[in-house]
C-alpha cells in the first residue's frame, strides 16, 4: 500500500487480536474496552501487595459475624448452623419514608430521597471458609438464602431492585473475613442494572431474541472463552471483560431472577460456584479476592421480557497474588483497558484443577 504523504510503500499487517491493540464492545453496558495484549511483555515496576496470611481461625471470639458473638451495636448472633441473615447494623439505606425534598434550584442540581433495606448474609458458621472451600450442600444453603431474600425484599412495595453482592478479601474492601455477602434492596433501579435493562430490551425488540441467550449460544459453539460448565450453568470470561480474570455465570435456561430457578438449577448453581471459585484460588494459590454480584430482573412490576439472570465476578489480581490491576488514569477518564486477552485469561482458568490447593 502506498502512503499518500510520503509516496513510499507501507506494509499492511493482518490484524491479530491476540497481539494487536483493539477495542471490544460490551453490549450490556454499551461501553468499549481497550485491549492491549502487546503490553504483557513490558517489565513490571508497579505496586506489589502484601499476600494475606493463610492461617485462619475456625471461630474468632472477636468476630461480629461468628455464631453467638455480639455485633458492633450489641445485638447477639444466634448459634446458627448454616446461613444467618440480619439487617445491616450500619445500613447505607433506610426503609423509613421521608418527605420529598424541595425543588432543585437548578436543573443540574438534582437530588431526591431514597429508601431501601441492607442485609448481611453469613454463608457459614465457620470463620475460616470461603465459597471455594465450602461443601456443595452448604453452598446450596447460600443459594437458598439469596432466593429467599430476593423474594422477601422484592415483595416490599417500595423496593424496585434487589442487588445481591459479595466483596471477598481485604483487597476488595471487605472489612471482615468471615464468609458473607450483602443484599441491598433499593427504591430506584441502580445505574448498572438500568443500563443493562435498556440494552437487553432494545436487543429483544430489534432481533426477537434475548441478548444473553444469543451471546451464550455463540460462546458455547466457540468454547474459546469457556471456563467450566454443567448441565444448567456456564462460567466464561466475557468477550468484553475489563478485569484480567473477570467471569460471568449464565444459566443455560432463560430465567430472569434467582427465584425463577428450579430446584435442580439451584443445586447446579451451588456446584458451579464451588468449581469456579476453586479455580480462582488455584490460579495463584491464594484466597482469591473479587467483587461478585447478581443482576436480576427489577421488582418494580413493569416486566422485562428480555432480561436474563447472570452474575459478574470482578477480581483485581493481575500477574500473581501480590500484583493487582488498578482502574486508574485512562480507565477512569476514558475507557477500561486490559492487557492479557479474555481468551488468554479463560485458558489459564481452564487449566486449573477443581481440587482446592489447600486440600493437598
Amino acid at each position: 500500500m502506498c502512503d499518500r504523504r510520503t509516496g513510499k510503500e507501507t506494509q499492511i499487517t493482518v490484524f491479530d487480536p491476540g497481539n494487536h491493540p483493539h477495542r471490544r464492545l460490551n453490549p450490556l453496558t454499551r461501553e468499549w474496552v481497550l485491549v492491549s495484549p502487546h503490553r504483557t511483555k513490558r517489565p513490571w515496576q508497579g505496586q506489589t501487595e502484601t499476600s494475606p496470611s493463610d492461617v485462619r481461625l475456625t471461630y474468632d471470639p472477636k468476630c461480629y459475624l461468628c455464631p453467638g458473638n455480639a455485633r458492633a451495636e450489641g445485638k447477639q448472633n444466634p448459634r446458627y448452623e448454616h446461613t444467618f441473615v440480619f439487617d445491616n447494623d450500619f445500613s447505607a439505606l433506610l426503609p423509613d419514608p421521608v418527605c420529598r425534598g424541595r425543588p432543585a434550584p437548578h436543573s443540574l442540581l438534582q437530588a431526591e430521597p431514597v429508601r431501601g433495606v441492607c442485609r448481611v448474609v453469613c454463608f457459614s458458621p465457620r470463620h475460616d471458609l470461603t465459597l471455594a472451600e465450602m461443601s456443595v450442600p452448604d453452598i446450596r444453603h447460600v443459594v437458598d438464602a439469596w432466593v429467599e431474600q430476593t423474594l422477601d425484599l422484592g415483595a416490599k412495595d417500595f423496593v424496585h431492585y434487589v442487588q445481591v453482592f459479595e466483596n471477598r478479601g481485604a483487597m476488595m474492601g471487605c472489612s471482615n473475613p468471615h464468609p458473607h455477602c450483602q443484599v441491598w434492596a433499593t427504591e430506584q433501579i441502580p445505574n448498572e442494572p438500568a443500563i443493562e435493562a435498556a440494552s437487553q430490551q432494545e436487543y429483544l425488540e430489534k432481533h426477537g431474541r434475548s441478548l444473553l441467550t444469543e451471546y451464550l449460544h455463540g460462546e458455547w459453539l466457540s468454547r474459546e472463552r469457556l471456563v467450566c460448565a454443567n448441565d444448567h450453568w456456564v462460567a466464561l470470561v466475557p468477550f468484553w471483560a475489563a478485569w484480567p480474570f473477570e467471569t460471568m455465570l449464565i444459566p443455560r435456561r432463560a430465567v430472569a431472577s434467582l427465584p425463577d430457578l428450579n430446584d435442580t438449577e439451584q443445586d447446579a448453581l451451588a456446584e458451579i460456584l464451588k468449581r469456579l471459585t476453586t479455580r480462582y484460588d488455584n490460579l495463584f494459590e491464594v484466597s482469591f479476592p473479587y467483587s461478585m454480584g447478581w443482576h436480576q430482573e427489577p421488582t418494580d412490576g413493569e416486566g422485562y421480557p428480555g432480561w436474563i439472570l447472570h452474575a459478574h465476578f470482578y477480581p483485581p489480581l493481575l500477574r500473581s497474588a501480590s500484583i493487582r490491576k488498578f482502574m486508574v488514569g485512562f480507565e477512569m477518564l476514558a475507557e477500561p483497558q486490559r492487557d492479557i486477552t479474555p481468551e488468554q485469561a479463560a485458558e489459564r482458568l481452564r487449566e486449573q484443577s477443581e481440587k482446592h490447593y489447600r486440600e493437598g
